[in-house]
């Protein structure tokens, strides 16, 4: 049963091996058939949608030009007055140059033919068309439209006639309409030739439908005006919704078809094509019998390689696995797997090479496991500790034990000296340890030429080696005759080496060596692990104590604590706010700290439900409370957030007190200001209120031009100082938060003109402004809009060059109008563009500076403008500057 089950399981192994070798060609054949297949099927639908995608442009530029050319007519005098003569002339040369064209009339304000060209008999109809649909709806809008198919009763044609209403539109009357009957059949003529060119001999439909799904344009000129019912209504209704695709459905004689459709949308018309899909789709058709063929034969091919390899390769291999598992744990004993053994090795390829290595590798592997067996167990007492001297002194114990020598040392570089002195020694006399101190440089030196090799290097017998005859006399004292140096590569820990003495001339063996340098490779790991213990442990309470002052530096107090709500740690701050000593502070409780700082507060009811909220919801918003503190008011805000370690598991809390009695100062002092501005811009308006009076006083007779002067001046002073009065108090109320609008509807060319009228200085014809005749109207406080635009057209006159453009534009984007004001002045740099918004910032240059100005002209624009719910940005241009500022559309009901 064992060998079953591994005989299995092998198979299944490989079996999974050759399927993902083989799975994934499958899989991408079938991937490549799927995604070739819907690839080709998709190039022929966009194939089709973009013919009908010509058809559409190529008929709408020829509505349009209809539509341009009968706007032009609406426009002409002639027309307008329903001059006869004139119009004869005017419509014949229209059918000269237009040949679509089957007739050009004109209708009065009551649907009366006034004329019409050619000069035909009257049709049949008689002379009044008011009952007709396109009349109906000229009456309705100012714009040229075009009416759907229909028969002539006059040229018995099939045309679609393009209307233009004309109006007197300084009183407002209806005047008539002008209109001309465009010829379906000049329309099909188009569509026969494309299908002879792209279609000659398939049967192949193409047609133009108009709003109410008759035909109007048919390479069968007998279908003009017929309903379309081939062609499935969802394509019908959606190419009359404006929308284009593609769709798959039954014709009524129940075959599949292939349609494509696109809007024509000047006229409301659209374009259907449409062909059998056994027609449209023969390529992919054909490109999945290949497909089909090629997996087919590939599946074929594959199970012919399995059978080869499971016979060749896989047979074999599940009895040399059988055999291999015994190599190194017993003997392999059963005859018949001995002959199988021979059988396998005596084969020319990889097999047979695999076995006779196999053979081999028993006999190494049972001296090796004993090896390794002790190797181990050497290690792990070496690694047992991480302490520098016991470590060196656990290697040459082991090394003791491994080697059966009974003089060993380590030599390693003494920092301080510059020498390599022995760090560790055993069995060795302490004269002799004193004695080692061997210079980097010593070229004889069996220690130094070790570590400089990186091999290890042997004296056989120091009595015969000349590289020796120096050190001779120390080594006949010390009573060794044979020694050895392994190098103990390092990278951190300085070089070192080990050393091995025998009493006796020996030949360390090639197993020897390999086995000492093994072990002198965990001994290095070892020897690294301790010196780098020994220096991240300095290190770490060199970081300890940097952390700690960095902490106690802190302007702001800080708690840490656990998960059980004991203190870890705080600072000196925290316990300067709390009123407590800084000694002592793990012991303290969190509730001792929390109950010191909330008796400190000038409203301890509050501070202490600020507190609880914080403390019991970390994502709550911070809280804030006063303290008294040496007679003085602190505002303090706290903080709470959860420490995390680096998997995420939460291990603690921190508390982080802010002092933000500087930013309430400031608060109150900016409040503070622009109140005591206010107020001192007010006193110059009463001295220029009573220079007036002086100039209109019995007693005082001034000349003319005196009088004009002091009035002007007096004048242009008042207004500005009034104006600055108002943005005062209008940024008082944006940041006291007493802000209101006064919403209205209101076209944006009047608040540029209402803001343009209070401009000073007025920009006269340096303004030019660029917005669209369908703008929308915009549902806003008008007083505070209008001021908005002023500062921006007065900051635009000031900032830019002398009679320079300043352009005023507005779009329509995402739901919302963005308005922009543009100069070509200096521009304001990058590193300002956020702060000109702020209040009383203004920029200092050698230009701005001859400017006059208080800086709040564009605080108050995001004010009024983030009020309305918009934004306000600087737009970057290369020269000049752009203020741009965007408002929501709203519903005004």
């Amino acid at each position: 049963m064992e060998r079953l089950t591994i005989r299995r399981d092998l198979g299944v192994q490989l079996l999974i091996l050759y399927l993902f070798l083989v799975g994934p060609m499958i899989i991408a054949l079938i991937f490549i058939y799927q995604f070739g297949n819907k690839r080709l099927e998709e190039d022929v639908k966009s194939a089709d949608l973009a013919l009908a995608k010509t058809i559409a442009q190529e008929t709408e530029i020829t509505m349009r030009d209809s539509l341009v050319a009968i706007q032009e007519l609406g426009q002409n005098p002639i027309v307008i007055n329903a001059d006869i003569s004139g119009m004869e002339n005017l419509f014949a040369n229209t059918l000269a140059v237009r040949p679509d064209i089957d007739m050009v009339y004109r209708l009065n304000g009551n649907g009366i033919m006034l004329y019409h060209y050619p000069e035909g008999p009257i049709s049949t109809e008689g002379s009044d068309f008011s009952f007709r649909n396109y009349f109906q709806r000229a009456r309705l809008t100012t714009r040229p439209l075009i009416s759907k198919g229909r028969i002539s009763k006059t040229t018995n044609e099939a045309v679609a006639a393009v209307i233009m209403p004309i109006w007197n539109y300084r009183n407002g009357d209806f005047l008539g309409i002008v209109g001309t009957d465009i010829k379906l059949e000049y329309l099909s003529q188009l569509l026969r030739q494309i299908v002879s060119e792209f279609h000659p001999q398939a049967e192949f439909l193409v047609t133009i439908i108009d709003s109410s799904g008759k035909i109007i344009a048919h390479p069968k000129h007998e279908l003009l005006l017929d309903p379309l019912q081939e062609v499935n209504e969802s394509a019908i209704e959606n190419v009359l919704l404006g929308k284009s695709g593609s769709i798959i459905s039954e014709n009524k004689d129940g075959v599949k078809y292939l349609y494509s459709y696109v809007p024509i949308y000047s006229a409301g018309w659209g374009v259907i094509i449409g062909r059998s899909t056994e027609e449209a789709f023969a390529t992919p058709n054909t490109f999945n019998r290949v497909m089909i063929g090629a997996t087919s034969l590939f599946i074929i091919i594959g199970l012919f390689f399995w059978l080869s390899l499971s016979r060749q390769f896989i047979r074999p291999l599940e009895q040399l696995s059988q055999i291999s598992q015994k190599i190194g744990i017993s003997d392999i004993e059963d005859k018949k797997e001995t002959e199988t053994l021979d059988k396998l090795s005596g084969r020319t390829d990889q097999i047979g090479h695999v076995i006779r290595n196999f053979q081999r590798m028993e006999e190494a592997i049972e001296s090796r496991l004993n090896e390794l067996s002790i190797l181990l167990e050497t290690s792990a007492a070496v690694i047992s500790t991480l302490d520098i001297q016991t470590v060196l002194e656990r290697i040459l114990e082991q090394v003791e034990h491994l080697f059966d020598v009974n003089k060993s040392a380590i030599v390693a570089l003494d920092e301080n000296t510059g020498l390599f002195k022995a760090k560790a020694t055993r069995g060795i006399s302490d004269l002799y340890t004193e004695q080692i101190a061997i210079d980097p440089t010593e070229p004889q030196s069996p220690t130094m030429r070790a570590i400089r090799s990186g091999f290890a290097i042997q004296i056989s017998d120091t009595e015969t080696d000349p590289t020796f005859a120096a050190i001779r006399p120390r080594a006949r004292a010390e009573g060794y005759r044979s020694l050895i140096a392994v190098p103990l590569k390092t990278q951190h820990a300085p070089p070192a080496a080990l050393l091995i003495f025998r009493t006796h001339p020996h030949v360390f063996s090639t197993s020897e060596i390999n086995l000492l340098t093994n072990f002198a490779n965990h001994a290095a790991m070892a020897f690294e692990n301790a010196t780098l213990y020994a220096r991240s442990d300095m290190k770490l309470q060199e970081q300890t104590h940097w952390l700690e002052a960095l902490i106690h530096s802190l302007h702001d107090g800080l708690i840490l604590e656990d998960l059980s709500s004991n203190v870890i740690y705080a600072n000196r701050m925290i316990c300067d706010i709390a009123g407590l000593e800084f000694d002592g502070t793990k012991e303290i409780s969190i509730e001792t700290f929390t109950k010191s700082i909330i008796a400190n507060a000038t409203n301890q009811e509050q501070a202490q439900k600020s507190v609880e909220m914080i403390m019991n919801d970390p994502f709550a918003e911070p809280a804030e409370f006063e303290i008294k503190k040496n007679k003085k008011t602190i505002y303090i805000r706290l903080e709470v957030c959860n420490v995390k370690d680096s998997k995420g598991i939460p291990i603690g809390k921190v508390q982080i007190y802010h002092d933000v009695t500087l930013d309430r100062e400031i608060d109150l002092m900016k409040s503070s200001l622009i109140s005591t501005v206010s107020h001192e811009l007010r006193t110059p308006l009463a001295s220029i209120k009573g220079y007036a009076s002086t100039l209109l006083a019995d007693d005082v007779k001034w000349d003319e031009k005196s009088q004009n002067e002091f009035i002007k001046i007096i004048s242009c002073e008042t207004d500005r100082l009034s104006s600055l009065v108002s943005d005062l108090l209008d940024l008082s109320k944006i940041e006291g938060g007493n802000f209101t609008l006064q919403r209205t509807q209101s076209s944006l060319d009047k608040l540029v003109q209402r803001a343009v009228e209070t401009c000073y200085p007025n920009p006269s014809k340096r303004l030019h402004v660029y917005i669209p005749d369908d703008f929308p109207l915009l549902f806003v406080d008008k007083r505070k809009m209008e001021a908005v635009l002023r500062n921006l057209i007065e900051n635009a006159i000031k900032y830019s060059w002398k009679e320079s453009p300043i352009n005023i534009s507005g779009e329509i984007k995402d739901r919302k109008v963005i308005i922009r004001v543009e100069d070509q002045g200096p521009g304001i740099p990058k590193v300002h563009q956020q702060d000109v918004f702020r209040s009383f910032y203004r920029l200092e240059n050698r230009y701005t500076s001859k400017i006059p100005g208080s800086g709040l002209g564009l605080a108050i624009c995001e004010g009024f403008i983030r009020a309305h719910g918009g934004k306000i940005w600087v737009e970057p241009r290369e020269t000049g500057t752009c203020i741009a500022f965007s408002i929501p559309l709203m519903e005004t009901n």
